[in-house]
Parts: C-alpha cells; structure tokens; sequence
C-alpha cells in the first residue's frame, strides 16, 4: 500500500500538536493548580463546583451583612450607655428636687441641670453611625430623628426595623426605632399617677402596689375625683377614664380623711393631705401615662421654674416629681431592655458567625475536592506526555528523513 509523503507529514504534525496540547494543557493544571480548567474537563466536577462556589458567595455575603449588623449595634449599644447615665444623673436631680429645704433659685438651679441633660438626650437620641446613618431613625436613617422642639411629639422617624440578611434564614434588626427606645415603656412597667395641673388642693399621692393583678378591673385607667357632699364633707368616687361620660362611679362616694389609702383595679394607694373640691387624680396604665422621656422632662424643667408660695404649689410640685420618678424608673428599665436585646443579637451574631465560617470551610473543602490537582499525578503525566512528545518529534524526524532518491 502507497502512502503518500503529504499524509507521512500531516500524521506526524498531528500527533506533535496533539502531544503539545495535552503537554500544554498539564502545563496550566500545574500553574494554576486546578484540575478543571474548563467544563469539559470534567463535566459533572465542573458543574458541581459551580453550585458550591454560588453557595459559597452567598455565604460571603451572609458573612459582610453580619459585620454590618454586628458594627451598627455596636454603635448603638455605645448610644445606649451613654443614655442609662443620662437618664440615671436625671433620677439622682429629681431626688433632690424633692428635698422640701430648698428654695426656688436652687430649684431654678436644677431645672438649668436637667436642661443640660435633656440638650445630651435629645443629641444621644440623634446619634449617628459616622457615616450619616441615624441609629434611631428606623428605616428613615437619613434624616435626624428627633427635633429640637420642646416637648412631646419631637420623633419624626418610623417605627420600623432596618432588616439585614445575615443568615439563610435569619434577618436580624440591625438597630432600634426612636420610639422605641425614648418613648415607650416595657410591658410589666406597671401603673403611673398624675396630678391634674388645676388641682386647687395640698393633697399628694404616695407610690401605687398592685395587689391583685387578676382583678377584672385591673389594666384600666382611673380617675379620682374629689367631691365635698351637701354638708361640707370631701369624699372621692373613681370612675373609668375610658367610659364614655358621664361614667358611673366604679367605687364611691366614699368619705375623704388624710391620709386615706385607695385601693380598687388590683391596685393601692395612698393621698395625704387636703384635696381641694373638684380636684382629681388619674391613674393610667405605664404605656398610657406619657412615656415620652423628653415631654415628661420638660415637664419637670417648667414645673421647677415655677415658684412654690402656697401648699398647693408646694402639692403640685411633689405630685410632678413623684410621677416623673416614676416615669424615668419606667424608662430607664426600657432602655436597659434595648441594651439587653443589643447584646443578645451581638451575641446572635458572634454564634453565627462560627456556623458561617465553619460553613466556608467546608465549601472551601468541597470545592478543593473537585478542583485542585493532584500534583503527583500531574507531575507523572506531564513526564510521561513530554516523552511522548519527544518520540512523536523524533518519529517525525525519521520520517522526514526518509527518500527513495538516496537509493539511487
């Protein structure tokens, strides 16, 4: 059989390109030490390692959300001690601004204190992560919070959550709304007596116990309402402030002697001195009695600036004082109740963070499995395909050599 030069020479070449190819391809196994450069090396490898490393960058992700989250409470929890000290140095003045020794100026002295104080909270309350992200401004975090307008209705954020997904099923709040944190109360706070500002009496009220919280009427808020009867004796009734007027009298007319002790909702508690007629007392609810800790402080602030000449200013003044102990005892637990939740979630975050990187660890080894080279294996073959290569030139040398004309 005749074989011609041309098919000799295109044979060798081939099988030279082909020997180069593999010999180049084991090349780049070596230099980049992957077994699967392209699909087609192994088609089911490929495919499998495309899967783990799509997971594996979700995991990433999962894992900068979490630092994230784990950075913006941090700043929070940061915000939040430094209010517990506020709202505990305004505790300590109220105290002393019911020391029955001091006068007015020292008075007047105070309310300048607690104005400081409430500059700080209204200025904690604006905090902002030192990027221009409002901590407590809810999903409305570009914007300051809270205003500076005296008194209540200062937060003009939302009451919503910014949302980080930092786990496959986890989306953990990564701060707290302002409301919720300066303008409510926790749900065991309990109830809170006022004084209305036109009560005329000397007549105060002392701390509220609860005895029965079964009682049917417990939860409602009440008013106490101080009535003098055709013969000039005071008595009191309590109504339900929610009942539409006029409410019939939950309890009384009863007869009014300092110091009286008032008992009905499950609840106690005792009023000293002489109310005067048509003078009232509520008691409300922790979450329906102002639970705006900076309207409850300008409360305080005015009522320090008031001069107290008579007993029933002197009355009103210890009756503002005592619900704003009160009020900031109530606040005080709702902010520490935030902190604990900051620091639960941070904790959260540590755990998951284990499970995340013990979770790319095993992505990491998965895809090394279907991946990397074997470099024995491929240091063997590349030593086996450069000698084959070099038989297939050598063969082709021997061929190219070959002529009849050297016969002749």
């Amino acid at each position: 059989m005749r074989v011609a030069s041309s098919t000799l020479y295109q044979q060798g070449l081939a099988s030279m390109n082909l020997q180069q190819g593999s010999l180049l391809h084991i090349q780049q196994q070596l230099g980049t030490g992957r077994r699967v450069l392209t699909p087609s090396d192994d088609p089911v490898a490929a495919t499998r390692a495309l899967g783990v490393s799509q997971a594996q960058a979700v995991n990433g992700q999962y894992a900068t959300s979490r630092s994230q989250a784990n950075i913006a409470l941090a700043a929070e929890e940061n915000a939040l001690q430094s209010v517990t000290t506020v709202t505990q140095n305004i505790q300590t003045l109220l105290v002393q601004a019911g020391n029955g020794t001091m006068s007015d100026a020292d008075r007047g002295s105070l309310a300048t204190a607690l104005e400081g104080l409430y500059n700080q909270l209204v200025g904690l309350a604006n905090s902002d992560d030192g990027n221009g992200q409002y901590l407590f401004g809810g999903t409305r975090s570009g914007t300051a919070p809270f205003t500076q307008a005296r008194g209540a209705g200062m937060y003009i954020g939302d009451t919503g959550q910014q949302l980080l997904q930092v786990d496959v099923a986890r989306q953990m709040p990564a701060g707290d709304n302002g409301r919720d944190v300066f303008m409510s109360v926790t749900g065991g706070a309990g109830y809170v007596i006022k004084g209305n500002s036109a009560n005329t009496g000397s007549a105060t009220f002392g701390a509220v116990s609860i005895t029965d919280p079964s009682d049917p009427l417990h939860g409602k808020s009440l008013k106490v309402t101080f009535q003098a009867n055709a013969s000039g004796q005071m008595e009191y009734s309590i109504t339900d402030m929610d009942a539409p007027a006029p409410a019939p009298a939950l309890a009384g007319p009863t007869a009014y002697n300092s110091p009286t002790r008032i008992e009905l909702g499950g609840v106690t508690f005792n009023v000293t001195g002489e109310p005067g007629n048509g003078d009232t007392l509520t008691m409300e609810p922790a979450r329906e009695a102002g639970t705006d800790m900076f309207g409850n402080l300008q409360t305080v602030i005015d009522t320090l600036r008031q001069p107290t000449t008579t007993p029933s200013d002197t009355a009103h003044l210890g009756n503002v004082l005592a619900t704003a102990t009160r009020q900031f005892s109530n606040s005080l637990d709702n902010v520490l109740t935030v902190r604990a939740s900051v620091g639960s979630r941070m904790q959260e975050l540590d755990a998951l963070n284990d499970v995340g990187t013990n979770r790319d660890l095993t992505y990491s080894q998965t895809l090394s499995g279907l991946q990397d080279l074997d470099y024995a294996a491929a240091i063997t073959e590349y030593y086996q395909r450069q000698t084959a290569l070099q038989g297939a030139q050598q063969s082709f040398m021997q061929i190219q050599g070959m002529n009849l004309f050297k016969y002749l």
